[in-house]
């Protein structure tokens, strides 16, 4: 009767360290595209801090509320000067008014008109196309969200992991209080008083998170 050769302890080592190589290369590069999600959220509020407080500085007034945009920037149609310039104000009352998604030609969608005529973010002054972020989601401002006062930065559609961290880099780690706070609904767009996302992140939901601006 011929002996079956089974595998040694050498080799049964060796396969065990190659499968643990393999989960851990998987779970580090998941690691990996979790950071640079989670850096490009931070970038992307980082970015719309500083071009808002450079369009200040040099203008006095407010992206989106500017009520002389159209005069500084001559935005047309067509490029030329035929027809009349585009109206890009705002009221100057020293609020960007309308909800975080627009509507069109609301003072919260001129903001990215404004902001790219002054070349301060990447675009044409005619264009109101709201940044996306590396969820998908959008990203927009309005004044006052939940329970904070001023305006914020609204970015939408972030797993609640991804949530969770930057809660806890930036904030108190709860969705519902502090400078950065969360909703699970898209309710956030109209400004809820209370959040309907409770104390925790859940890993399995997607949040509209609103920052300071």
């Amino acid at each position: 009767m011929r002996k079956q050769k089974g595998f040694t302890m050498v080799e049964i080592a060796i396969v065990l360290v190659i499968i643990g190589l393999l989960i851990g290369g998987v779970l580090k590069g998941r690691e990996m595209i979790t950071n640079a999600k989670l850096k490009r959220i931070e970038r992307d509020h980082a970015g719309i801090v500083v071009a808002t407080n450079t369009y200040q500085d040099r203008y006095a007034a407010l992206p989106g509320d500017d009520d002389r945009a159209d005069f500084r920037f001559l935005i047309y149609t067509d490029g030329i000067n035929d027809p009349a310039p585009i109206d890009i104000n705002g009221d100057g009352d020293g609020t960007i008014d309308g909800n975080w998604m627009g509507p069109v030609n609301s003072e919260t969608s001129n903001f990215w008109k404004h902001l790219r005529a002054a070349g301060l973010i990447p675009g044409g002054g005619d264009d109101e196309t709201q940044p996306s972020n590396a969820y998908g989601g959008q990203i927009g401002v309005r004044d006052g969200s939940l329970t904070l006062a001023g305006h914020v930065v609204v970015v939408g559609s972030v797993e609640g992991p991804i949530a969770r961290l930057l809660e806890n880099r930036f904030d108190d780690g709860s969705p519902a209080t502090g400078r950065i706070q969360s909703d699970l609904t898209a309710a956030l767009m109209d400004g809820f008083a209370v959040s309907s996302a409770g104390v925790n992140y859940d890993d399995a939901s997607r949040y509209f998170m609103a920052f300071d601006l």
